[in-house]
């Protein structure tokens, strides 16, 4: 959790933006959060941000503006394949699916995000024990 009275991240003039402990929207995971869930089932947009909300990444759903562009963005890469849905009632729907260049970079975003994971774990299991550590030494 954020601590605003610590000096060195919360300064005058801060750019709360640029905070490694703010609860800011992290964009880049957006992408393999929207290839999972394609590869579970083609989805339209709307079901998109609905499934990724679920994942509670963030402490809201994700931002509809963003998931379209990464969307238009992944389909001009090749990463995903859209098409019209006119049947049923109601204005016709864009239905995303996972191409198979798709499921590589997912693949790929899956080895990344595995290797950022045991950093991390490695980063908290460093903090844990000299924090520990000074916490029992500033007791005494």
């Amino acid at each position: 959790m954020c601590n605003p009275n610590r000096k060195n991240c919360h300064e005058v003039n801060f750019n709360p933006n640029a905070c490694g402990c703010s609860e800011q929207r992290v964009p880049r995971l957006l992408q393999p959060f929207i290839l999972l869930v394609l590869k579970g089932k083609d989805s339209y947009g709307y079901e998109l941000i609905e499934k990724i909300g679920e994942f509670r990444f963030h402490n809201s759903p994700p931002d509809v503006g963003a998931v379209y562009r990464n969307l238009r963005a992944m389909e001009k890469e090749g990463w995903v394949k859209s098409k019209w849905d006119t049947k049923g009632a109601g204005p016709a729907k864009r239905i995303y699916r996972i191409t198979p260049q798709g499921e590589e970079i997912l693949h790929g975003w899956a080895i990344t995000l595995r290797k950022r994971k045991e950093a991390l774990e490695q980063f908290l299991k460093h903090y844990q024990s000299h924090y520990e550590k000074s916490q029992r030494n500033e007791r005494r």
